[in-house]
């Protein structure tokens, strides 16, 4: 389970951008996580309750937002909704599919106090 690694990493930015921006107690994370990223979110959701423990992230919602898998094929010429890597275009069964969106996991907003 890469999720717990994955948390640790997003409670760590949280801190940084803590010292940066200056403050003390995180209530609310968005975090995008793209269809083809292989994160479970529900799995992500409890290394997050977990790993914040003790850090100014404890008791806070994390709130994710799912971004879809987008692919450019270069035979169709065209961008296309995708469910996974390295599957056949939908459209024209090529397999020139190179993915364009729904890879990342990124902290998109944070409610802080």
């Amino acid at each position: 389970m890469h999720e717990i690694s994955l948390a640790e990493s997003v409670v760590q930015l949280i801190g940084e951008a803590a010292i940066k921006e200056k403050f003390s107690r995180v209530k609310t994370v968005w975090l995008e996580i793209g269809k083809l990223s292989h994160v479970d979110a529900e799995a992500m959701q409890f290394c997050f309750d977990s790993v914040s423990e003790q850090t100014l992230a404890e008791g806070a919602i994390l709130k994710i937002i799912p971004v879809a898998g987008r692919g450019y094929c270069s035979s169709c010429v065209q961008e296309v909704l995708i469910d996974q890597l390295y599957a056949p275009c939908p459209v024209c069964d090529s397999f020139c599919v190179s993915p364009i969106a729904g890879t990342e996991m990124r902290v998109k907003e944070l409610e802080v106090e």
